[in-house]
């Protein structure tokens, strides 16, 4: 990591907006993702009693994503139509696989998801880690290609290399590094890491 860069990043963002995240201007782009409505409907969607139901976890899953900013327009409906198509040993997978990594063993809960959406040639980074990034944001990253790749280089994250093929190993590397970031910075840029990692895009333009 190049502490340096970092250092540089959070200045120029502090100078061009005071207040950091509380700046009006940031306000309005916070409000544009609607992150704290989102992070409610996923804290209600995804407890474990929910889970007793995959079919409505799948189909929270779809809401979510659908509704969600950091998705691409091309990607949503292509997830909406998979589910809709998948039989219901499929969704019992998903689902597992979704409560797995949310309240159990991750590593198998990922590979389990990503293993489902690979048959379907689906596994994508933002498919896969918008709904815990939702659930827990200020410990799980969101991956966005063009991002990820854009952070690695630009702040030189060590021992990574970016894959458009999803990997558990990767994610975790990658999580790590962000949250290694954040205890570099100010205490205000650290509780949400699609935030964090919309700094960070920002501060590399």
């Amino acid at each position: 990591m190049n502490i340096t860069k970092l250092k540089e990043a959070e200045r120029t963002f502090f100078l061009q907006y005071p207040g950091g995240f509380s700046n009006p201007e940031m306000q309005k782009i916070a409000k544009k993702h609607k992150l704290e409505k989102m992070n409610k409907m996923v804290w209600e969607s995804f407890t474990m009693d929910q889970f007793e139901n995959p079919e409505k976890i799948v189909d929270s899953m779809v809401r979510v994503i659908s509704r969600s900013s950091m998705v691409s327009l091309f990607e949503k409906p292509k997830f909406r139509d998979l589910v809709k198509a998948l039989s219901d040993h499929e969704k019992e997978l998903l689902s597992f696989g979704l409560k797995e990594f949310l309240h159990g063993d991750q590593e198998p809960g990922f590979e389990m998801m990503c293993g489902l959406l690979h048959k379907y040639k689906l596994a994508k980074w933002p498919l896969l880690t918008a709904c815990p990034v939702y659930y827990r944001p200020g410990v799980e990253v969101f991956i966005k290609p063009t991002t990820a790749k854009r952070v690695i280089n630009y702040f030189e994250l060590e021992g990574l290399k970016y894959s458009p093929s999803p990997t558990y190993d990767f994610y975790r590397a990658y999580r790590e590094q962000i949250n290694q970031m954040k205890t570099e910075i100010d205490p205000s840029l650290q509780n949400d890491n699609a935030a964090f990692c919309g700094f960070l895009l920002m501060s590399m333009q």
